[in-house]
């Protein structure tokens, strides 16, 4: 079994003012005369977790974790409907992750991320190439529109009773992603909570089939962590990330020259495993590593062959 290391605490912490009325938790660990990395959630809007400090050796890194804007700790929540998230775009969150840098006093740092958290590294890492040492991404995802269309349509196939319910979420006709984006901003509670339970319960559905998920019933007035997950998750995907089609893979070149590690588990049905072999072919160096048995959640082998990574790159 791949072991994580102990519990740690953050040695140093702090909300970051982004600008647009944002501010974003941060918080390092480990050794503070270590190598930097960076680590990227998932989501949008899933926030970090003390379990993500586990991943770095506390005697070999200092490790960056932050809660992008709008979940977790930072502030404005998007759970509450007021929050305006016009100002919460890939764009944004990528110059946030760069002003964090120079807040820190980092001069490069390792990137690190899982699910979305792959999506923003790379749009970080292809707009600021000189400021990353190595690239370590579990659960590759792009967002590209083919992308986004198998996770809330082309799943349906395995899942159609489920679909069912989803689809109806939303008026006929209405686009399905914009709708909830939509319906998760309305002014009435009711349609709120409606609308971030329906979402949830098909994100958890398209995972059901891997071992270890935890089955969760979505009803009632949902919590402040699903009620931003779900409508920053709908607010970014209903606007493709504002990333051209194709985009992190067509410019996968500019990574040439930084060493990357790609974790994916073949039978991850939220991201399948050709996006990430088609990163693999389009990024020079980069190594890509399918693990046969396993699905979009972590499991022993991902996370032995991401901390293998990360204890290569330490050196």
């Amino acid at each position: 079994m791949a072991a994580l290391f102990p519990p740690i605490e953050p040695y140093d912490h702090g909300m970051l003012d982004v600008g647009d009325g944002n501010r974003v938790y941060w918080e390092t660990c480990g050794n503070p005369g270590g190598k930097p990395v960076v680590m990227l959630h998932g989501g949008p809007g899933q926030g970090c977790s003390p379990q993500m400090r586990r991943m770095f050796d506390p005697a070999r890194y200092r490790a960056v974790l932050f809660d992008q804007r709008g979940c977790g700790r930072s502030v404005p929540h998007a759970s509450d409907p007021a929050t305006d998230l016009r100002h919460n775009t890939t764009g944004h969150l990528v110059a946030d992750m760069e002003r964090l840098r120079e807040h820190l006093g980092v001069d490069r740092w390792l990137v690190i991320g899982g699910s979305w958290g792959t999506t923003l590294a790379l749009a970080y890492a292809q707009r600021y190439p000189r400021r990353v040492t190595e690239i370590v991404l579990q659960s590759i995802s792009t967002a590209r529109r083919s992308e986004l269309d198998w996770l809330y349509r082309g799943a349906a196939r395995f899942f159609p009773e489920a679909w069912e319910v989803f689809s109806n979420g939303v008026p006929e006709g209405e686009d399905l992603l914009a709708g909830y984006s939509r319906l998760m901003s309305d002014p009435d509670p009711g349609v709120r909570d409606r609308a971030v339970n329906a979402w949830c319960t098909w994100e958890d559905a398209v995972l059901s089939l891997e071992p270890n998920v935890p089955r969760t019933v979505h009803s009632g007035h949902p919590d402040p962590g699903d009620a931003a997950f779900a409508r920053l998750t709908a607010h970014f995907y209903s606007h493709a990330a504002w990333l051209e089609e194709n985009a992190l893979i067509r410019d996968a070149g500019r990574l040439a020259g930084i060493p990357g590690v790609l974790v994916h588990g073949r039978r991850d049905l939220s991201c399948p495993v050709d996006t990430a072999w088609e990163l693999a072919r389009a990024w020079p160096g980069a190594e890509l590593l399918v693990d046969d048995d396993s699905g979009h959640h972590g499991s022993d082998r991902k996370r032995a062959w991401a901390l293998r990574a990360l204890a290569r790159f330490a050196r």
